[in-house]
């Protein structure tokens, strides 16, 4: 079965509707609203970079009312989430703690390239300190425990450790303290009720089908496999597997296929594909250069027509939209970019350079003002500015809408 949409305009109110960004209301308050966000996207990213508010906390402010930045350690704590990888290191369900399983034994077995360490005698010292002195962070393992005049734990050595066995499983974060992970045993952390047992190829190829239609709607058949980490034959025959649930899924019936001007062919179900979202709401969002919605670049070049780069490491002379551009949507369009720094020692929250991509309608200054002020609260600061604005005649209707502060 195949169906070809109208219209571009159905697949980006689909892909926002999956994402929890077409409507006015945010997906919930509080914790509640947190694991539905987890639960529509089965992944949130985690990002050091703290120039803006960090990745993680972006992606959950953008969907959660209220919103505060202790409540990734709360989901955890509350076993209803931990953390491993998706494609980068993230925050998962911890219902689908089984799927990691795979990445997890292939880093026991010493299969994957970056191993982090093979000290094995090191590795079991490491596991009896914190099975005998509870959860520890990678700073503990700086403090000398001094042996016949001898430094006992050495750092470095001592983090590829810990961080080989969160890999492999044996470890997991019960929460940070700041950035830093904080380590307990595997068997201290789990729900009694986590199936614990690796899924099969099938099982995983399954998985990863319903996953990614889960939180996207559709994708392009090599989106379902980019959450693989590990190589070798396992991986191609799971790529194959997948290549299979697709096939049939389609034979079937039950998926469609859609294949658009630029040449893309996006796989869905059927029943989704054959909607009609209704009109976005005329809200404005501020996005993380890692969310969810825009992390598959290719993907938002083809549904949303937006090119969308992250520069942090491009060299500066190099960067075409600066050093941590977040993308703004309005409605159902990217309408720009604005590259931005939170100035948290006098709380003010600088727009370096906004860049304006599309023409903008009148609604779009209040709510563009509302999602700026909301966010630069996110990040602590309490005034907002703007340096540039590209083109530069939109500036004074940019600098008029952000001079005087929403309601919260």
């Amino acid at each position: 079965m195949s169906t070809r949409l109208s219209t571009p305009t159905a697949l980006r109110r689909i892909a926002l509707s999956h994402q929890g960004l077409l409507g006015t209301r945010r997906l919930g308050g509080g914790l509640p609203g947190m694991c539905k966000t987890l639960d529509r996207l089965r992944y949130v990213q985690i990002d050091t970079i703290s120039v803006v508010a960090r990745a993680h906390h972006h992606t959950f402010w953008s969907r959660v009312s209220g919103y505060r930045e202790d409540g990734a350690n709360r989901l955890i704590r509350r076993g209803e989430a931990f953390e491993y990888w998706a494609h980068a290191l993230a925050f998962l369900p911890m219902r689908d703690y089984r799927f990691s399983l795979p990445v997890m034994n292939a880093y026991r077995r010493g299969e994957e390239k970056w191993v982090r360490s093979r000290d094995r005698r090191l590795m079991r010292a490491v596991l009896d300190r914190i099975r005998e002195e509870g959860p520890l962070r990678v700073r503990d393992f700086e403090a000398p425990n001094r042996k016949g005049g001898q430094t006992w734990w050495n750092w470095k050595p001592a983090k590829g450790a810990l961080e080989q066995l969160f890999m492999q499983g044996d470890l997991m974060s019960v929460g940070r303290d700041g950035l830093e992970k904080i380590y307990d045993l595997a068997e201290r952390v789990l729900p009694a009720d986590v199936v614990t047992v690796e899924p099969s190829i099938p099982e995983l190829a399954d998985h990863l089908v319903e996953m990614t239609l889960h939180a996207h709607g559709f994708a392009a058949a090599r989106t379902f496999t980019q959450g693989i980490r590990y190589g070798g034959a396992r991986s191609k025959e799971t790529r194959a597997a997948v290549r299979g649930v697709l096939e049939r899924g389609v034979r079937s019936g039950e998926l469609a296929t859609v294949d658009t001007p630029g040449g893309e062919r996006f796989f869905g179900r059927a029943d989704v594909l054959s909607k009609r979202p209704g009109k976005p709401a005329a809200v404005a969002r501020i996005l993380s250069p890692f969310d969810n919605s825009v992390i598959h670049r290719d993907r938002a070049r083809e549904i949303f027509d937006f090119d969308f780069q992250f520069e942090a490491y491009v060299p500066e002379a190099k960067r075409r939209w600066g050093y941590f551009s977040l993308p703004v949507l309005f409605g159902d369009q990217f309408v720009g970019r604005m590259d931005c720094k939170a100035h948290r020692d006098v709380r003010r929250f600088e727009i370096k350079h906004l860049y304006v991509e599309r023409p903008l309608p009148e609604a779009f200054d209040a709510a563009f003002a509302a999602a700026v002020w909301d966010y630069a609260r996110l990040t602590g600061c309490d005034d907002v500015y703007v340096s540039a604005v590209t083109p530069a005649g939109d500036q004074p209707r940019i600098e008029r809408c952000l001079t005087h502060t929403p309601s919260t």
